[in-house]
């Protein structure tokens, strides 16, 4: 963790998310970068929905866990990634919406763990609705072959 924003920090979190096929795959964008606070966005598909018609809990989490990894990974130096190792996560209402935001905000940096925290809207026409919320449990890595943040 660094006490003021690594100049690069956009770039970086840009740079990862460019590399998670799991996000393509299912349509979110990465529409917002700030120094601890990273938002995701998705359209509605049919093709991610449970048996009734709303947006799968699993859809929900992953895209929840991404967008927690990513504002911790905001606050994160150069030389250091991020892996979730626990994360909680309450359905508080169908996913229902034309899109979805998903919104991760660092709420205890460290430099071994970090704690995040996420919501999940669903966006129609009218005010966004909260259907989710995420507590999650990063570690910070530093010198693993493969690992880049």
């Amino acid at each position: 963790m660094i006490d003021k924003p690594d100049s690069r920090f956009r770039q970086r979190v840009e740079e990862s998310y460019s590399r998670q096929n799991a996000m393509r795959t299912i349509g979110a964008e990465l529409t917002s970068i700030e120094y601890g606070t990273v938002e995701l966005e998705m359209p509605f598909s049919e093709a991610l929905t449970q048996q009734h018609g709303f947006l799968h809990a699993g859809i929900l989490s992953t895209a929840l866990d991404s967008a927690c990894g990513y504002a911790a990974l905001s606050v994160m130096p150069a030389d250091a990634a991020v892996l979730t190792i626990e994360f909680k996560i309450n359905l508080l209402s169908p996913g229902r919406g034309t899109r979805f935001l998903f919104r991760g905000e660092v709420t205890k940096p460290g430099n071994t763990i970090i704690v995040s925290d996420g919501r999940a809207f669903a966006l129609d026409n009218g005010p966004a609705k909260l259907i989710a919320s995420m507590t999650a449990t990063m570690m910070v890595v530093r010198g693993r072959e493969g690992m880049a943040g």
